[in-house]
């Protein structure tokens, strides 16, 4: 991709910019890319907030260039404050959650991003956008909650000297205004990070006392 601008780096894709409305998302380590389309073509029909997909082919997803910024460098800015932003992702998982699954047979279950936390939502003229569909799949609301969670709390206990606080403040907020997710579903959640090859040795030896910060309820 030498004749494209390296946009952003992630733990497993780059993105490049093609053009002044399009980016192109690659993974590294390959892969199908389709049905990460295909499922945010569908919670896009239902009125959620996506970028626009044009193209997916092998590891690599043409999708929407999308103006602003991250929740997170907003939040780092003070641009946004840490209410108005667990307020914002605590409603976007509300949006998500009301979509219904497309192939699960448990009327209870819903469409899960499982990485939604504020460097996964873009704050634009439009409204707020959430990205990086990878890991999304079918499941019940509160495991999606209880990763989102869990994914700051491991921020918070971190060793960053600028985010680990902010971290903590954005949990204790998030965690005010959700509904505390099943402790089974904690416990899934951090068996899914376990295995996660994105993350290091020390990321996931940093999980149990992450998610002890984690409010649960029984069951």
């Amino acid at each position: 991709m030498a004749d494209h601008a390296l946009l952003a780096s992630g733990r497993d894709a780059d993105v490049y910019a093609l053009d002044e409305s399009r980016v192109l998302r690659r993974y590294r380590q390959g892969g199908d890319s389709a049905p990460e389309a295909a499922l945010m073509a569908y919670v896009a029909a239902a009125g959620y907030p996506v970028p626009a997909v044009y193209d997916a082919q092998g590891p690599d997803l043409v999708l929407e260039r999308l103006d602003g910024e991250t929740l997170l460098a907003s939040m780092l800015a003070g641009r946004t404050g840490v209410g108005a932003a667990a307020d914002l992702l605590v409603g976007l998982h509300e949006r998500l959650h009301s979509v219904p699954a497309r192939f699960s047979a448990d009327p209870a279950d819903r469409v899960l991003h499982l990485d939604l936390h504020p460097q996964n939502v873009m704050v634009t003229s439009r409204g707020p956008v959430v990205i990086d569909w990878r890991n999304a799949t079918e499941g019940p609301a509160d495991l999606d909650v209880a990763m989102t969670a869990l994914i700051l709390a491991e921020v918070a206990v971190s060793t960053d000297p600028q985010l680990a606080d902010p971290a903590r403040d954005g949990l204790d907020a998030f965690q005010r205004r959700a509904e505390p997710p099943r402790v089974s579903q904690l416990r899934h959640a951090v068996g899914l990070r376990r295995v996660d090859p994105a993350l290091s040795a020390v990321e996931k030896s940093a999980l149990r006392r992450a998610a002890a910060l984690v409010h649960t309820r029984v069951g």
